[in-house]
């Protein structure tokens, strides 16, 4: 007799898997993102600059710790330590990246979003607003994923 029980355990398992390749992926991408930037605080510094949405002392301070903030959101996703928690502040970390993006293209602005060091004024043909945005998009993805399935292999919450 088959009962619905069997596909169900079959999702049961498949969950942590997408979840551990969910986290690992925004872990890889944060730690990279950070540790680029970091290299460069003075240009990280300059990137925030460039979207002209914060006062100059919040500039430096954005653009300092910005990095170290990408940095440990991806050991903690990496290490798989509180989890939907880390999930939740990449979420909004992300939602945050989204609309400054939004809000640069809607004003015209050209920069290079520094997602991933650099950053700054660029000629109008070197914007890639779109696809950042859906870059950022797919991450959010994940982030929502983990918010909802933390539990993944490999992790310090199990």
């Amino acid at each position: 007799m088959i009962t619905e029980t069997a596909p169900r355990s079959r999702l049961q398992s498949v969950v942590p898997r997408v979840s551990t390749v969910a986290r690992l992926v925004l872990a890889a991408v944060f730690i990279a993102a950070g540790t680029l930037k970091a290299i460069d605080p003075s240009g990280s510094v300059a990137a925030v600059r460039a979207y002209e949405l914060v006062p100059a002392g919040l500039e430096t301070l954005i653009g300092w710790g910005l990095p170290f903030l990408e940095i440990g959101l991806g050991l903690l996703l990496a290490l798989g330590l509180q989890t939907r928690a880390v999930a939740i502040a990449s979420a909004v970390l992300l939602l945050t990246l989204i609309a400054a993006v939004v809000s640069v293209a809607a004003r015209g602005l050209s920069i290079d979003c520094g997602c991933f060091g650099g950053g700054g004024p660029v000629p109008p043909s070197e914007t890639n607003y779109a696809s950042e945005i859906v870059r950022d998009l797919g991450l959010l993805l994940l982030a929502g994923w983990l918010i909802w399935q933390p539990r993944s292999r490999f992790s310090l919450d199990s």
